[in-house]
């Protein structure tokens, strides 16, 4: 990897994971869910001005109509959440949450979720991430760093060497949990919207076969084992597959084209 790529790759993992900064002024603590909130906007704000979008200018509502069926499955007070969709144009395979209903997806990750069924696994992993707390849960626990490896979920994971300085020692069973949780949250919603939750194994097949062998051992990762994750889906999937089954026979899904 030249010298360029590499300082690329981290520019975006430190982005994708909001807070995370080299300065020792970026240790101290977020004390309350309105501080939080305020520094994701920023954060948010800052993104949508400075990275590239998709020039095919069919991705964004691709991608939109996938996001709007699920949060239209969902209760209050999440339904009535602020969402917002946008995806960057970056050759990463990753998508992220943010405080306040935020969700960014890079394009890359169409070559892992490359259905509308396995981008509605990646989403609805993103949205879980939201909905079941874990990032303010995470904000809370303690430092700015701490809050940076959670923030976004990032479905996919980032494994370079920045990301696993933050990470050792610091909150990986936590975030383990947490990741392993959004995967089954996530599938019941992408189910709920009448996506196929086969496709969520679909989605993770794609992701390792796309890493080469550049995978690392579980716990060097805030993210489950591939192997792990499928058998975890697969424990899931008969309960999802009925949820989704009634869904498509109640004719109330979106028919988004890619």
């Amino acid at each position: 990897m030249n010298v360029a790529k590499l300082v690329k790759l981290i520019s975006i993992s430190l982005i994708a994971n909001c807070f995370l900064s080299v300065t020792t002024q970026a240790q101290g603590l977020f004390t309350t869910e309105k501080e939080v909130l305020r520094q994701s906007r920023l954060q948010w704000l800052t993104m949508k001005r400075d990275m590239s979008r998709p020039g095919n200018p069919r991705i964004q509502p691709f991608v939109e109509c996938i996001t709007n069926a699920i949060i239209d499955t969902l209760e209050e007070p999440y339904a009535s959440m602020d969402w917002e969709i946008v995806v960057f144009d970056d050759e990463s395979a990753n998508a992220f949450a943010m405080p306040g209903g935020k969700i960014g997806v890079f394009t890359g990750i169409f070559e892992v979720a490359d259905t509308p069924d396995a981008l509605a696994a990646v989403i609805g992993h993103e949205i879980a991430h939201l909905t079941e707390n874990h990032v303010m849960a995470r904000a809370r626990r303690g430092t700015l760093t701490g809050l940076a490896t959670i923030l976004g979920g990032a479905a996919t994971g980032l494994y370079g060497s920045v990301q696993q300085g933050v990470q050792v020692g610091l909150s990986l069973p936590f975030d383990r949990a947490q990741e392993s949780e959004a995967d089954i949250v996530g599938l019941d919603y992408m189910a709920k919207a009448g996506f196929d939750p086969r496709s969520s194994l679909r989605l993770w097949k794609n992701m390792s076969e796309n890493r080469n062998g550049r995978s690392v051992p579980e716990f060097l990762s805030t993210h489950p084992a591939d192997d792990r994750r499928m058998d975890d889906l697969v424990k899931a999937m008969t309960p999802a597959l009925i949820t989704s089954v009634r869904a498509q026979e109640e004719g109330d899904i979106a028919n988004c084209i890619p």
